[in-house]
């Protein structure tokens, strides 16, 4: 017996009453989301420890997810904050020198529910075409009660994301040489690659809980300031905006990666708005408008920067996306800041904009430079 025909009973019920029949994987029970897609074809234990996934049930386009299975190395945060997981099919014979599991026991590990053995390919054109939507997965039956699980499903709401990820409590990591350069991270729910980035070239990262105020991080003097991805709706975070308003005022350098660039954005007088079905995959391309080149990047954001809210004279738009154009880089005029929408850190997917990282260094450098003279 294969395994797409074995297993007990699941269902995807989304909102516009669409049910999809599956089997299950990880723990049974149910789960209430947002229903997303992804359309990398590796990294799945990335993706399911990636915090900006808070609130969603996450769906990959790929069709066989697991075949390498799992590690704690590959992890980019303590746990998975996603609401719910939703493949095609997983590999229960996975064959891998790293491998320390497969992904049902993790997600088992995690307290996640999981289907499988549905048309994914139908799921993610459906999103494609009306947009996303909440949904539920459930190992219980859905047409019984199915008017009463529709309501839930519709009342469902991402509230309070960042909140629910950020850590509480300052933390220091360095390399085995003596750091050249201290740098602040705001926990927006980071990505540790961005962390281990920072590390590896010689910084001394300082992750700091998402509510630190400026007072508080003039305290910790850092050469620059990293402010991280995250899940949720940007714009409802109006204390955090006000912070990171007060934090730019402070002249440390800034680079701001997928929520961190929304947030400073929002706090420059900008707004943002929702994209239909967002950008969340490892192929997604993106224009230097600078250079002119188009650089194939990671992506992680159902929300995006409106480019022509920006004044011209705060700054200007730097990246656009390839496909839909919209923003995707801010450099900064009046405020020492450039920020990217997509994620230079990568794990997974491409490395090509892994350089802004080194920029970043420079601009400390420079400015190091600048204050001893």
């Amino acid at each position: 017996m294969s395994l797409l025909e074995r297993g007990d009973k699941a269902y995807l019920l989304l909102a516009d009453g669409t049910i999809f029949e599956g089997l299950h994987f990880g723990v049974k029970g149910t789960a209430l989301g947002e229903v997303v897609f992804t359309t990398g074809m590796t990294a799945y234990q990335e993706t399911l420890t990636d915090p900006s996934y808070y609130g969603q049930l996450v769906t990959q386009t790929f069709p066989l997810i697991g075949n390498y299975g799992v590690n704690q190395a590959d992890s980019e945060s303590a746990q998975s904050y996603i609401g719910g997981y939703i493949v095609r099919e997983w590999c229960d014979a996975p064959s891998n020198f790293r491998m320390e599991g497969n992904i049902d026991e993790f997600l088992k590990e995690q307290n996640i529910v999981g289907i499988y053995n549905i048309d994914t390919r139908k799921l993610t054109r459906i999103i494609r075409e009306v947009g996303v939507m909440n949904g539920m997965i459930t190992t219980e039956d859905p047409f019984s009660k199915k008017e009463e699980l529709l309501e839930q499903i519709r009342a469902y709401e991402i509230k309070n994301a960042i909140v629910s990820v950020t850590g509480t409590e300052i933390r220091t990591y360095c390399g085995d040489e003596t750091p050249k350069y201290k740098v602040a991270l705001y926990d927006f729910g980071y990505k540790r690659n961005i962390r281990n980035e920072l590390v590896k070239r010689g910084c001394e990262v300082v992750v700091v809980p998402a509510q630190t105020t400026a007072k508080e991080l003039r305290e910790i003097a850092p050469d620059g300031i990293m402010l991280s991805n995250g899940p949720g709706d940007p714009s409802e975070n109006q204390e955090i905006i006000q912070n990171v308003r007060e934090i730019a005022a402070l002249s440390i350098p800034i680079f701001g990666i997928c929520l961190g660039h929304q947030l400073l954005a929002l706090s420059q007088g900008c707004v943002t708005e929702k994209l239909k079905y967002g950008h969340r995959g490892a192929n997604q391309p993106v224009i230097d408008l600078a250079s002119h080149r188009t650089y194939v990047t990671s992506q992680n954001h159902g929300y995006a920067v409106v480019g022509e809210s920006l004044d011209p004279e705060i700054g200007e738009v730097s990246h656009i996306n390839a496909n839909d154009q919209t923003c995707e880089g801010i450099r900064y005029k009046k405020i020492n800041a450039f920020t990217v929408q997509f994620h230079p850190e990568a794990h997974g997917g491409p490395l090509d904009t892994v350089y802004l990282f080194d920029e970043f260094i420079s601009v400390m450098e420079k400015e190091k430079g600048a204050l001893c003279h």
